[in-house]
């Protein structure tokens, strides 16, 4: 079958009604939590986790799908109104969002960034429709010894991609690594540090290692920081539709943050911010009115949020053709389709085409849905904004321990639920990134079980692994993304203090 059949049997599979309930409800939570400052897409879908366990899995992983997009959008609401991004990759966004909102002019930014999302998302999600089955060809031909190559890569890009310091992504990843030992080995059967608790024979169970951390972690680190002043909330001022000015201020704006997003949400190493900067730096390169970056154009909220939209279908490309996540809000959908005994890669276009392309086309619907309720309930989504945090980050704590019950009712489970999340508290407290854990204890036993194997043939020849072209290449590239970077850096402290030197000569 070609691109188009399966897409349109993906449509087919997407508009069954059940399924268009789990999209909107996905869209619906995805923008509302993406608009609350400070929980992102990341935090929702670690919530629903538990919740979705008994759940359809084509239906769970659309809604999840849907609330990644939404999350995407509901983040530009926070960065144009309060000045306060709720998610990372709608810093760009605040720049000059919340200079038009203050302005008076805070409709056409919110316009305009829903517009932007609809168009990026669109191409994007057709763009992911027609990369994947190429990228599922490649990786077909790769054996143990390319995967194990392919998932160190992902581990130094993670690592780099997370956080400020490339060691404090490597230590957060050791961290899962060690979780992942923890359980019964799958090849030998032997029980590994389970230290004589039958609870732990099962290993670590990765929803509720996602929902302490995110969720738990997040809790307590709010609750620690005691109480804030309460953020201002700029009204919509004036009608929210754009002028014809904005229109042909902001249509090229929305083409080129796709093109710039895309590619990059689609490599190993991409993430949504790198492209929003990219774009914003873009657009201020290339407008005719550069005298209003700073003060609020709409080319600088147009192209941004056209490029984090477009990188979350970009995100999904590594991690529904390898099973490699770019994101935490991917890490955590990869624990979501574990949940559910799949595993993401070019075998699952293979062994489950219909919850894979009923997953792509969803997008392309939830993109629709995502237009028509962002638009006309933009007052719906402000009043959300003043919720008070006590009650809110209350309720996620309630939540997450219900979920947590309902999903595996156990003493022990709750006492591990507590324990990750303390240890998730004292990761944001000293500065290190959370999503490396969960990949650690999601792809570390895949890595174990393909490097044993490639061992196992070869009868224990560690060369065995630079004789493939392909990992050879892989491995060096890890290796130069690892050492690259600590060389600038180094560069740039000797650079910094010879300066020294000179002005105190």
């Amino acid at each position: 079958m070609s691109t188009f059949e399966f897409l349109l049997q993906g449509i087919g599979i997407a508009m069954q009604p059940m399924n268009l309930l789990y999209a909107l409800v996905g869209v619906t939570l995805g923008t509302a939590v993406g608009v609350l400052p400070g929980i992102g897409p990341a935090l929702t879908v670690a919530l629903l986790l538990p919740v979705t366990y008994r759940l359809d899995p084509a239906g769970s992983l659309i809604m999840f799908a849907g609330i990644y997009y939404g999350g995407m959008y509901g983040g530009s609401t926070t960065s144009i109104l309060l000045n306060t991004p709720g998610e990372s990759a709608s810093i760009v966004t605040a720049l000059e969002g919340n200079k038009m909102a203050r302005k008076g002019r805070g409709g056409p930014a919110l316009a305009t960034a829903a517009i932007g999302s609809f168009v990026a998302g669109l191409i994007a999600t057709i763009g992911l429709a027609f990369i994947a089955p190429f990228v599922v060809k490649v990786a077909l031909v790769f054996g143990p010894r390319e995967y194990f190559a392919l998932m160190v890569l992902a581990f130094v890009t993670v690592s780099s991609a997370f956080g400020d310091s490339t060691l404090r992504g490597l230590t957060s990843l050791f961290i899962g690594f060690a979780l992942a030992i923890v359980g019964i080995d799958q090849l030998t059967g032997q029980a590994r540090m389970s230290f004589g608790v039958p609870d732990l024979l099962d290993g670590i169970e990765v929803t509720t290692l996602a929902v302490a951390l995110f969720a738990i972690g997040e809790t307590l680190y709010i609750a620690a920081q005691g109480a804030t002043g309460p953020d201002k909330v700029e009204a919509v001022k004036g009608s929210v539709w754009m002028t014809k000015q904005d229109w042909s201020r902001s249509w090229k704006p929305w083409l080129r943050g796709t093109l710039i997003g895309f590619p990059i949400g689609a490599m190993p190493a991409g993430g949504a911010e790198i492209g929003t900067f990219l774009s914003y730096a873009t657009e201020k390169r290339l407008t005719k009115h550069p005298e209003e970056f700073g003060h609020g154009a709409i080319e600088g909220v147009a192209g941004p949020e056209a490029a984090n939209n477009a990188s979350a279908a970009g995100t999904l490309v590594p991690l529904l053709t390898l099973g490699l996540p770019t994101t935490a809000t991917a890490a955590i959908m990869l624990a979501g389709f574990q949940q559910y005994g799949l595993q993401p890669g070019p075998l699952l276009f293979a062994t489950n085409p219909q919850l894979v392309w009923g997953l792509i086309a969803s997008l392309l619907i939830a993109n629709f849905m995502l237009l028509v309720l962002n638009l006309p309930l933009v007052g719906l989504w402000v009043k959300l904004l003043t919720i008070p945090k006590p009650w809110l980050y209350a309720g996620i704590l309630l939540f997450a321990t219900l979920g947590t019950i309902g999903a595996n009712p156990s003493v022990f489970e709750l006492g591990m639920l507590l324990g990750f999340g303390l240890l998730g508290y004292i990761m944001r407290i000293l500065g290190y990134p959370i999503a490396p854990v969960v990949v650690g204890l999601i792809l570390g036993p895949l890595a174990e079980q393909q490097l044993r194997r490639a061992l196992a043939i070869s009868q224990g020849d560690p060369s065995v692994l630079f004789t493939s072209p392909i990992a050879a290449v892989l491995l060096t590239i890890a290796a130069l993304a690892l050492i690259v970077p600590l060389i600038l850096r180094a560069r740039g402290r000797g650079q910094v203090l010879s300066q020294l030197a000179a002005s105190e000569d």
